[in-house]
């Protein structure tokens, strides 16, 4: 059945309403204007959907506002002197040319990016990309070992790619698990927080009751670090207590 997609007025923010078969309300911002966009069942009434989106107005205004701010920003260049994040950390990057093996080490507090003489912007990025994705396999894989026998669940395989609107997602079904390249910019409390609860997921698919249960008693603290992730500019999509 295909979806069926309409314009929709809350309290004066328009947004575009999708009703198709899910079973949550999801909210999410596009960027370069804020555009909101909601999913919801088809079953839900208007004024549901309405009194279901009114507490959530203040978040949509907050990312339809990060959303803006970050368009307006410029580009990092890659250049000796930006600040990029390790893990929580903040580093001074420095960019050293040179023909030896790209790469990237922190020493102290600067972060050193070897490039080769005269790499373009995308090189470079594409070095550093590399080097996230190594260092956030590396912590995914020491976290998944830890939780998988806490939980007394397995995951087939946790995968990491970039998400422009999730910190994580789960196919429960697959039983395969994604997180987003960015929580390697982030603390390891919220990479962990993200990848419990996704493997919380395969003990509880919805995000109903059991599910925070099961949250609380494995995570007391998910909350903190939920929230963290939510006040930093990243993915903006919001579902029922989605990651």
């Amino acid at each position: 059945m295909t979806s069926m997609e309409t314009a929709f007025i809350v309290h004066g923010i328009e947004l575009t309403l999708v009703r198709k078969d899910v079973r949550h309300v999801r909210i999410s911002i596009h960027p370069p204007d804020g555009r909101v966009r909601v999913s919801a069942p088809r079953h839900l009434t208007d004024a549901a959907i309405r009194r279901m989106l009114a507490p959530k107005l203040p978040w949509i205004c907050r990312k339809q506002a990060e959303v803006l701010h970050r368009d307006q920003q410029p580009r990092l260049e890659l250049v000796t002197g930006e600040h990029h994040f390790h893990f929580g950390q903040r580093y001074r990057l420095l960019v050293i040319e040179n023909a030896g093996r790209p790469g990237v080490s922190l020493v102290g507090d600067t972060m050193e990016l070897r490039v080769p003489p005269a790499a373009s912007v995308e090189k470079r990025a594409a070095v550093l990309e590399r080097w996230y994705r190594a260092q956030l396999s590396e912590n995914v894989r020491r976290l998944l070992g830890e939780w998988e026998r806490r939980l007394g669940v397995v995951a087939s395989e946790v995968r990491i790619r970039r998400m422009r609107t999730r910190w994580g997602s789960c196919n429960t079904r697959a039983r395969r698990i994604w997180v987003n390249l960015e929580l390697a910019k982030r603390p390891h409390a919220c990479l962990e927080y993200v990848l419990v609860h996704e493997l919380v997921h395969l003990l509880e698919p919805s995000h109903g009751r059991r599910f925070w249960s099961l949250m609380d008693e494995f995570m007391p603290q998910w909350r903190q670090h939920r929230d963290a992730l939510r006040s930093s500019s990243g993915p903006t999509t919001l579902a029922d207590g989605d990651a």
